[in-house]
C-alpha cells in the first residue's frame, strides 16, 4: 500500500539565491506529486518570484524566510514569509529600462488571488491558484 504524500509543506530557507532555486524546484516536484501537473510550472514561477522578493526586500542577516505550500480541494496556496514586516510589497509600473520591479506584476497576472498578511514578526506574501 502506497501512502499519499501530504498536501502541505513548509520549509525554512537561508536568504540566498540558491535557496530560491531549491524552493522553486521543490514546489514543482510537490505539485506534480500531488497530482496537478498543469499547475507545477505556475507554482514554480510564483515561488521563485515571492522568494526572490523575500530575498531582495525582506531579508535580515541571520534570519530565514519560509516557503509554505498547501493544497485544498479548490486552491493551491503558495506563501512566503520573511522577517521585514515594515517593508510591504506593492504593485508598481517599472519604466521600460528598469532592471527590476516586475515580480509582483507577474504574480498578479498569474495568480487567481494574492495578498499580504502581517505576522507578529514580519509578513507573509501569498498567491493562490485555483484547482480546476
Amino acid at each position: 500500500m502506497t501512502s499519499r504524500p501530504p498536501t502541505s509543506w513548509c520549509g525554512a530557507a537561508s536568504p540566498t539565491a540558491h535557496s530560491v532555486v531549491r524552493s522553486r524546484h521543490r514546489a514543482a516536484r510537490l505539485v506534480l506529486q500531488w497530482g496537478h501537473p498543469a499547475l507545477a510550472g505556475d507554482a514554480a514561477l510564483l515561488v521563485s518570484e515571492l522568494a526572490t522578493n523575500a530575498l531582495l526586500h525582506g531579508a535580515i542577516r541571520g534570519r530565514l524566510f519560509r516557503v509554505h505550500l498547501a493544497l485544498t480541494a479548490s486552491a493551491l496556496r503558495i506563501a512566503v514569509s520573511d522577517p521585514r514586516g515594515e517593508r510591504l510589497p506593492s504593485l508598481r509600473r517599472p519604466d521600460a529600462d528598469d532592471c527590476y520591479g516586475r515580480g509582483l506584476l507577474i504574480v498578479a497576472q498569474l495568480a487567481d488571488d494574492w495578498g499580504v498578511e502581517p505576522r507578529t514578526v514580519g509578513k507573509t506574501v501569498y498567491a493562490e491558484l485555483t484547482v480546476r
